[in-house]
């Protein structure tokens, strides 16, 4: 029997659990960042449990528009099967809370503490003096200044620009060679590459809302019941 080059990958599932948000394929052929020996290509972004209950990813990066609550942090770590990022403020939490809310988050179970773009380097310095994981930093512009973000203790930069994630993330591995950087990878594989190839180390990626998905199976459910109806008379 002829062995093919392409590596085999086996995979099981069940009726009960061949649903869940893939992502996309191309993310593999990023390098990947190891986090205490595990190699993570893809996070996904967001704090919805019942997608994080239900996903390929890698990894979850929880981060939300609100003040970080330890009790969110729990909620996402309990029902997570998969290593978790955890949001520890930077826009409108800073400082010694900034700090607190970390290794809360830490001694729950995160692998890493990811602090918003506004953050203040002082910020940056209190939550890594606080905490034995790694200290994620948002980006998301190119005038951000990254040796200073380092300086102050960001072990990853992640970056999230928008449209412009490619061209910030080119910009920071042209002057950081090993600094490892996570980024948005955008809305198709095409950018995702782009991302990857500018020197992403790892994606994360947007998933559909709880909503969208459900829509998408109501209307299955619409066409069962057409075809049940149709084949009644």
């Amino acid at each position: 029997m002829e062995i093919s080059k392409v590596k085999y990958v086996p995979e099981l599932t069940s009726s009960l659990r061949n649903n869940f948000v893939s992502i996309p394929s191309v993310v593999a052929k990023a390098s990947g960042i190891r986090f205490f020996g595990k190699r993570l290509k893809s996070f996904i972004f967001t704090t919805d449990v019942a997608i994080i209950k239900n996903t390929n990813a890698d990894a979850v990066i929880a981060v939300y528009p609100f003040t970080p609550q330890p009790t969110i942090t729990q909620a996402i770590l309990a029902v997570s099967d998969i290593p978790v990022l955890c949001g520890v403020g930077g826009g409108l939490t800073h400082g010694t809370r900034s700090a607190n809310i970390a290794l809360h988050a830490e001694f729950q179970g995160a692998i890493g503490a990811v602090l918003n773009s506004p953050a203040p380097d002082e910020t940056i310095r209190y939550v890594k003096e606080s905490i034995d994981i790694p200290v994620v930093v948002t980006v998301v512009s190119e005038l951000t200044d990254i040796q200073s973000k380092i300086d102050a203790g960001a072990d990853i930069i992640n970056v999230s620009g928008g449209a412009n994630t490619a061209k910030i993330v080119s910009k920071i591995r042209e002057k950081f060679t090993l600094i490892p950087i996570i980024a948005t990878g955008g809305p198709t594989e095409e950018t995702i590459l782009e991302t990857i190839e500018a020197g992403a180390n790892a994606i994360t990626y947007t998933p559909p809302t709880n909503a969208q998905l459900f829509k998408h199976k109501m209307q299955e459910y619409r066409e069962i019941e057409d075809k049940k109806y149709n084949n009644e008379l």
